[in-house]
């Protein structure tokens, strides 16, 4: 392969790149736990775009319980957001594993 096309190919990958990275800022993931007690959503720009507590979740005797209920679905919710990046930054990469990116 000459330098003019592979010069033309890392430019090619770098649009796609940028293409992705600005669909990832976009993507959601949800997840649940506590049974289904709290529900997150996060966002692909690892925000969480928004939390649901079931009013049977609250105990004021047992705060503790709904704080790692909590913390468990925000971070699946990181989780399943950040692996959905990871797949579109793949596939942009034709499957090349670039420091950096995710």
């Amino acid at each position: 392969m000459d330098m003019k096309a592979m010069m033309r190919q890392a430019q090619k990958m770098q649009l796609e790149l940028a293409k992705a990275q600005e669909e990832i800022k976009t993507m959601t993931a949800e997840a649940t736990a506590g049974g289904g007690m709290v529900k997150v959503v996060a966002q692909g720009d690892m925000t969480i775009q928004s939390i649901t507590i079931e009013p049977s979740a609250v105990d004021p005797d047992d705060v503790e319980m709904l704080q790692d209920i909590v913390t468990a679905a925000v971070n699946e919710a990181l989780r399943a957001v950040s692996a959905q990046g990871s797949q579109r930054i793949s596939a942009a990469t034709g499957g090349m594993n670039i420091p950096g990116l995710m």
